[in-house]
């Protein structure tokens, strides 16, 4: 009897103690980065890598996997569908993605509503750059102008694709959009060497990194455009998307379709884990991001790296991608129509 017992006492001891360790500890998180390293896109990600392990029960490792390509669309599949839903795969993707699910896109196998949305770093306001030695020095030469200047894109859901094709909608410019770039350092890279003139993309990426810092000292490129709703104190000269709007008398119709583009800057640079995850696991990383992004000593590494911050909630992005899965068929069909569709 008594061996009964010492034996007995073993298992539930054993019991307990399985219980009481985390999940995480010992495991290793894979962030995937739908950039290559170095992207802006990449910089969150990573950083948030150094802080959040702390924030997580059982303290795991993070490590970060690039899988550029498409506008960050494989990474998004690869996460969606290939990653197992344990809580131990997170997704780094573009904010825009939507987009191809709202048109239908075959290539878009996934369902936006059903990523577990952890949380956002930084609202993404965009802006368009120009080289400065192009004839194009305000928005009203790129409307009067006989040939369209050309931009990078990566893809239709990167904000070098969508970004342009609004202003055609909205404002009436012309742009000649050169798409299938791998990343972003690779159109930048098509700016210097003259194949290209023109860009859009983020804020936060402009003033974070290079070649931007070295570009603006050197007046290398004016910035036409931003789409805040009021101009950042950086970009003074720089009028807004709803000021040229204002200028340019546009539609209601139309702004309706620039209300729905524009939501992406809400999403702004997201991590999400594939569907079905665990609501505790989920929970646990929701909680750690919005740790991480009160972290003092993240805030300042933020500001040493000039990365801007102005975190989402995965609540906040939860109940976002919900709402812009509802837009109407009108507003679909002319997404479908910037996108270059039916």
């Amino acid at each position: 009897m008594l061996k009964l017992l010492a034996i007995l006492s073993v298992v539930i001891l054993g019991q307990v103690a399985h219980a009481q360790t985390p999940f995480y500890q010992g495991k290793t998180i894979t962030i995937v980065v739908g950039t290559k390293a170095g992207d802006a896109y990449d910089l969150y990600p990573r950083m948030l890598a150094e802080f959040m392990p702390k924030y997580i029960p059982g303290n795991p490792n993070i490590i970060i996997q690039n899988v550029p390509g498409a506008a960050s669309l494989i990474a998004a599949n690869q996460v969606y569908n290939v990653a197992k839903p344990d809580g131990l795969t997170v997704g780094a993707i573009y904010p825009a993605l939507y987009f191809e699910q709202l048109t239908k896109k075959p290539q878009a196998k996934y369902d936006w509503t059903k990523f577990g949305w952890i949380g956002n770093p930084v609202t993404s306001n965009h802006l368009l750059y120009m080289r400065a030695d192009t004839p194009y020095k305000t928005i009203e030469d790129v409307r009067k102008a006989s040939s369209a200047p050309k931009c990078g894109a990566s893809g239709v859901t990167s904000t070098g694709y969508y970004m342009p094709k609004l202003m055609e909608e909205t404002i009436g410019t012309k742009f000649d959009i050169v798409s299938g770039y791998q990343s972003g350092q690779d159109i930048d890279l098509a700016v210097e060497r003259g194949e290209l003139q023109c860009r859009s993309f983020t804020l936060t990426a402009f003033f974070a990194r290079e070649p931007f810092i070295s570009w603006r000292k050197r007046g290398f490129v004016n910035v036409l455009m931003q789409t805040g709703a009021k101009r950042d104190p950086r970009l003074k000269d720089a009028p807004t998307l709803y000021e040229l709007m204002d200028t340019y008398k546009t539609s209601s119709q139309a702004r309706s379709l620039a209300k729905v583009i524009l939501s992406a800057g809400e999403f702004g640079r997201p991590l999400v884990t594939p569907p079905g995850v665990a609501a505790d696991r989920l929970k646990i990383l929701r909680d750690a991001f919005d740790k991480s992004m009160d972290d003092p000593a993240l805030k300042a590494a933020a500001e040493k790296r000039r990365l801007d911050l102005d975190p989402a909630t995965g609540a906040e992005l939860e109940s976002l991608a919900k709402e812009v899965m509802a837009a109407s068929p009108d507003v679909v069909q002319n997404v479908e129509k910037l996108l270059g569709g039916k």
